[in-house]
């Protein structure tokens, strides 16, 4: 019989050997741990009708994007979503269509 680690309920199955000091507080190991947060936090997602959206960026971008949320006290997500809805409804009042090379980062 084996017995996996992120097993909840047959945990101390195998368990012959005490260890001293402070007990666990969460009987799974770290990595199982970001693993049960993770799926938790996509069906919270999920319920609330978000949806994934992942994108790479340069250095200097994401600086910006960092500067950008810590001014206005948000999440860079935040901003990056700000930042998507303005631009959309710009585009949508305006019928324009949007090129790469209408998109220029400020460097001022």
């Amino acid at each position: 019989m084996a017995k996996a680690s992120n097993d909840r309920t047959t945990i101390d199955l195998f368990a012959n050997e005490k260890n001293r000091g402070r007990p666990k507080t969460n009987p799974l190991s770290r990595k199982d741990q970001l693993l049960v947060n993770k799926r938790n936090q996509v069906k919270r997602d999920k319920a609330k009708g978000l949806k994934r959206v992942e994108l790479k960026v340069e250095t200097e971008l994401f600086n910006k994007l960092n500067e950008l949320a810590a001014v206005n006290n948000m999440s860079r997500s935040q901003v990056i979503e700000s930042i998507l809805v303005t631009q959309i409804n710009a585009l949508s009042h305006t019928n324009d269509t949007l090129s790469p090379e209408t998109i220029e980062l400020d460097k001022a």
